[in-house]
């Protein structure tokens, strides 16, 4: 097997965030479940939420695309594959992961629908309530897939909340035979719970049949993946299917089973957090850069949790301080 040329390449909703501060009687005046993710299914519903919404900051976003440009700022070699569509949105997006150091050459889609958005409301305590049009993230389709370039990755990282709509779903399967061909790893993360409950037995079919090699997950997700008791019982049902599996526990850090090994980290403090957009996101780039640079599970989730104390201290699910100073002043 050959030493791949990139570290991760990911595929994932290309969105752009719009976030905004709100209060908690706004969130629950517009129907919001506060701290969860709704999709919004209409561009009219989108447009009428937006119109909504107080001053705001555009921050280009995605789960997945979030997570690689936390590697590349942490130096790791990175690629993206996801639609955007051919208008002023999708520019942005392109610039800005470009911009990163991340390859990105997935052709913008011409026409409707428009780029995706996730309209988010920062609640004073941090919390985030997002609202999400995936808009031409729809739309991936398996052409759109570089195949010698996911074969030269040394992981394939993949959201659960692509995994929603059949066309880009597809892609993903296809991608993950690619990856599997070329000996490669591949990464799962489960994004939320009602992705869960849509998709639970093809998720489980995918850890039956051996293709995920690291599962990432928080406690509630985990949780309902397996619809066991709680979270050590979940943990227990899955991590002999799965050779890596990480949880991250909230305010308690985050865990790492690997077979018989399990090593937990507390939580990075932080002064105050601003806003919570992004914290698996940053996690996962943390853990994963690690992994693919030879580190043991308790310095990868440290870094991990580094990445996610630094995007909670600010708006927006983008690193914003120097990552790389950040992990070489706490892990030494």
């Amino acid at each position: 097997m050959t030493q791949p040329a990139y570290d991760v390449v990911a595929i994932g909703n290309a969105i752009v965030d719009i976030l905004s501060p709100a209060t908690d009687a706004f969130v629950e005046d517009n129907g919001m479940t506060k701290g969860a993710m709704a999709l919004v299914f209409s561009p009219e519903d989108a447009d009428a939420l937006y119109a909504k919404m107080g001053p705001g900051q555009e921050v280009s976003g995605g789960s997945a695309a979030n997570t690689i440009a936390g590697m590349a700022a942490l130096g790791a070699r990175c690629a993206f594959i996801g639609q955007v569509a051919d208008d002023q949105l999708g520019a942005v997006f392109a610039h800005d992961i470009r911009a990163a150091g991340i390859r990105f050459d997935t052709a913008a889609r011409a026409g409707s629908p428009t780029t995706g958005r996730c309209l988010i409301f920062v609640t004073p305590d941090g919390q985030r309530t997002m609202n999400t049009f995936l808009g031409a993230s729809h739309y991936l389709p398996q052409d759109a897939l570089d195949r010698a370039l996911i074969a030269d990755a040394a992981y394939l990282y993949l959201e659960g909340y692509l995994w929603d709509p059949e066309e880009p779903r597809a892609a993903m399967r296809a991608a993950i035979d690619v990856a599997r061909a070329a000996g490669r790893k591949v990464a799962f993360t489960l994004s939320a719970e009602f992705v869960i409950d849509r998709h639970r037995a093809a998720f489980h079919e995918l850890i039956d049949h051996g293709l995920i090699d690291v599962l990432f997950a928080n406690e509630a997700e985990i949780v309902s993946l397996t619809q066991a008791a709680d979270t050590e019982a979940a943990i227990a049902a899955v991590k002999d299917k799965v050779p890596l599996v990480v949880v991250t526990l909230s305010e308690q850090g985050a865990c790492a089973i690997r077979g018989d090994e399990r090593v937990q980290v507390p939580a990075e403090p932080v002064a105050q957090v601003v806003d919570t957009t992004g914290a698996g996101d940053l996690f996962a780039a943390g853990f994963l850069h690690g992994q693919t640079h030879g580190h043991d599970l308790e310095r990868s989730l440290r870094l991990g949790a580094i990445c996610a104390a630094e995007v909670i201290s600010h708006f927006g699910a983008r690193p914003l301080a120097d990552l790389k100073a950040l992990a070489a002043e706490r892990l030494g």
